[in-house]
């Protein structure tokens, strides 16, 4: 712990560790894992200096608070929340700079879901297959956040650098999301398809790092039953027996036997990372890109 480390003194409903996750292993039965709201994690990184690849902490929800044992420039970006370092007012969305002894605080979410912490150096923890990334379905990388809990630090990169664009302060009342219909659209009826964009779904609370779930209109299946095992990517739309689509996330599984209507691109995953129980989901069909371009 040469570069220093902090105290977790309230861990929060879900706080884990996250880079940009360990892409390339699906065949190992790996998922990708990483910060579901990529934009906000690398923001936060830029903003104290460090490079977008070093780790943050993920909060959800209710956000977390923290104890630095050496001064140390921090960021809270993602989910707009209330931010104090021993209870006095910080900046969201800015470099703050932390006291040795001092507590930093991410209150809970006021806007969105998931709020991101960095801190000059990024946590230092052991990567596993080259991430320093929470999988909370594989158990890969380390356990969520407990009160008492000390993680390491890495060395201080320096001041930071010129700020970068501000981060944004809110998300949109409806999430609204472009789907590549595919692989598996033709085990739905036409009726089932228009159900998939004629609205009505919202974000589910029973939704989590592996998936957002919707709840709303059922699919019409073509095909009844279920697929032999076949490979997952992120942003698959699986849809389960009771016909209400499932977006998978950074942590999903790299197989599975429902059927996937269409792939939502991955630019706009940070967006459905953010997006609260009960925000309206609208599903828009966008064609296929060429391959080659």
């Amino acid at each position: 712990m040469t570069g220093g480390a902090f105290t977790v003194v309230r861990a929060g409903a879900l706080t884990t560790v996250q880079d940009l996750g360990r892409p390339g292993h699906a065949h190992l039965g790996v998922p990708r894992s990483g910060a579901l709201d990529g934009d906000a994690h690398r923001l936060a990184n830029r903003l104290v200096g460090n490079p977008v690849t070093a780790a943050t902490l993920e909060t959800t929800v209710t956000g977390c608070a923290v104890r630095v044992r050496r001064a140390v420039w921090a960021a809270v970006t993602g989910a707009a929340c209330e931010v104090t370092v021993d209870g006095r007012p910080a900046a969201w969305g800015a470099p703050v700079r932390v006291p040795a002894g001092a507590v930093l605080e991410a209150g809970p979410a006021r806007h969105g879901v998931r709020s991101y912490l960095a801190f000059g150096g990024g946590i230092a923890v052991e990567p596993e297959i080259g991430s320093r990334s929470t999988d909370v379905l594989s158990g890969l990388g380390p356990a969520p956040l407990t009160d008492g809990r000390v993680l390491p630090l890495g060395p201080p990169p320096g001041p930071p650098a010129a700020a970068p664009a501000p981060a944004r302060a809110g998300f949109a009342a409806e999430l609204v999301l472009p789907v590549v219909l595919g692989p598996r659209h033709d085990w739905f009826t036409a009726a089932g398809l228009r159900t998939l964009t004629g609205g009505g779904f919202r974000v589910s609370a029973a939704g989590n790092r592996i998936g957002l779930r919707t709840e709303g209109p059922a699919l019409e299946r073509a095909v009844p039953g279920e697929l032999p095992s076949e490979g997952m990517v992120l942003g698959a739309l699986q849809v389960p027996p009771d016909g209400r689509p499932v977006l998978f996330l950074a942590d999903h599984p790299t197989t599975g036997g429902y059927p996937v209507v269409g792939v939502v691109p991955e630019a706009y995953l940070s967006a459905a990372a953010q997006a609260a129980p009960g925000t309206p989901v609208r599903f828009t069909l966008r064609a296929a890109r060429p391959r080659g371009r």
